[in-house]
């Protein structure tokens, strides 16, 4: 009777487990899919794009600001708990990263200029490892391919919720 138990636990298990690795499957590829819609569009179109997640998802007064002399805002809002927050948009091939020297200019104004309470930077590439230190150490939030994508298919969460 016990290695029946087993022999029914075992099954059952293996089921979960190809239905959970089938649900993965199907969210990745619909991530996929929307990481090649944001690589298809201009830069404005994909600062509006990052404007549109952030309204979707319950912030207000947003503004899209990017374009020349933005002091490196592109998106500004205010979280739905009332915080202001200042994105930065990079929307790069798969081959260039979002360097160190990206987000010094980006960090230089968040608090200065921008008063922002949260700073991010959302990208369709991803970081190097000195953007990825010096965002650490200045409480910048990185959002690469994978959270951009995870955060568009509600699957993740937004900016200024880490």
């Amino acid at each position: 009777m016990l290695l029946l138990l087993l022999a029914i636990a075992g099954v059952v298990s293996a089921n979960a487990e190809a239905t959970h690795n089938e649900e993965l499957r199907k969210v990745r590829a619909v991530q996929s899919a929307e990481i090649a819609r944001y690589h298809a569009m201009n830069p404005r179109e994909f600062e509006q794009a990052i404007a549109f997640l952030c309204e979707r998802d319950g912030c207000t007064a947003t503004r899209v600001v990017g374009g020349a002399g933005d002091l490196g805002a592109d998106v500004l809002a205010t979280a739905p708990d009332g915080r202001r927050i200042v994105i930065q948009c990079k929307r790069y091939g798969p081959t260039t990263k979002v360097g160190s020297p990206d987000l010094q200019r980006f960090g230089g104004t968040c608090d200065s200029v921008h008063h922002a309470q949260v700073a991010a930077i959302v990208t369709t590439s991803v970081f190097t490892k000195p953007a990825a230190q010096y965002a650490a150490s200045n409480g910048i939030q990185l959002f690469d391919e994978a959270a951009l994508a995870a955060w568009a298919t509600s699957t993740g969460p937004a900016p200024w919720m880490l």
